[in-house]
């Protein structure tokens, strides 16, 4: 039986958000078991939870050597709050332990990455089936998290990647969670930006990745419409940006904020098939 630790390092989910994804989990993968934190339904604001509640939840989760991985419940915002401390606290059992999710967990998965402590993935969250009643990206997650390695991005090669949402990956640049990047492929996507944000992002980002193997470009989704069109796509704002910083551009990558978002393990660790 794998027992997989819940909680919320950002925003709240609801009680029947939780109990739809437990009910899915228990029909689908009997041989899972779903433990969800209590602070996963905790209020403060935008949080869920304070600071200290929100800390103190995620290294109840990850420092549990009863629990086999932590999977982040959703994003929002809040993870930066507490990322560097919680590395500092985090031992034994939570050194081995698979930690998933993407967004604003992108925070908790660069300083875990940064810190050599388990293995950070990118992919889909709690959130992604019990907000939509969509089943795909959940049990994408719950198929990797048992050693099931199909749902992985299909353009993972023999070089280590990473993949971020590409506002958090921004923010990250140039503080105390960001890791050495050098030789990796770095995969990027967004959601819910303007077009000249992305531009935006792209420009600050490729500052701060010299050094890597290449940059992929997943989906961006839901961009608000300007006033004025912006003129370029996406794709070309990236091989721009990369050119410019004599970044090798790589191509599209199947990330995203939606169904299809595919699992991206952090370095090299994390890829093998597994009982």
């Amino acid at each position: 039986m794998k027992r997989i630790a819940i909680c919320a390092p950002a925003t709240p989910i609801t009680r029947d958000e939780a109990g739809w994804a437990y009910a899915f989990a228990k029909a689908a993968f009997p041989d899972v078991e779903l433990l969800f934190h209590e602070q996963c339904y905790a209020e403060e604001g935008h949080f869920a939870g304070s600071d200290a509640v929100r800390l103190a939840a995620l290294l109840e989760c990850a420092n549990d050597p009863s629990s086999d991985a932590v999977w982040f419940a959703r994003g929002g915002y809040g993870g930066n709050r507490i990322a560097a401390l919680a590395v500092d606290q985090l031992h034994g059992s939570a050194k081995s332990k698979t930690y998933l999710g993407y967004s604003d967990s992108g925070y908790l998965l660069a300083a875990l990455y940064r810190a050599g402590i388990g293995t950070p993935v990118h992919g889909p969250m709690v959130i992604d089936g019990s907000s939509s009643g969509n089943t795909e990206a959940l049990s994408r997650s719950l198929s990797y998290l048992i050693g099931d390695r199909s749902g992985l991005e299909s353009s993972l090669d023999d070089r280590p990647t990473v993949a971020f949402n590409l506002m958090t990956l921004a923010m990250i640049c140039g503080t105390e969670l960001m890791p050495d990047l050098s030789g990796h492929v770095v995969m990027v996507e967004e959601v819910s930006e303007y077009l000249y944000a992305v531009d935006r992002l792209l420009f600050h980002v490729t500052q701060h990745l010299h050094g890597i193997a290449g940059l992929r470009l997943g989906r961006v989704s839901g961009v608000p419409e300007n006033v004025r069109p912006f003129g370029a796509t996406p794709e070309q704002m990236a091989r721009y940006w990369c050119g410019r910083e004599g970044i090798p551009f790589l191509g599209m990558a199947d990330i995203g904020h939606d169904q299809a978002n595919k699992i991206v393990p952090f370095g090299l660790a994390g890829r093998a098939s597994c009982s």
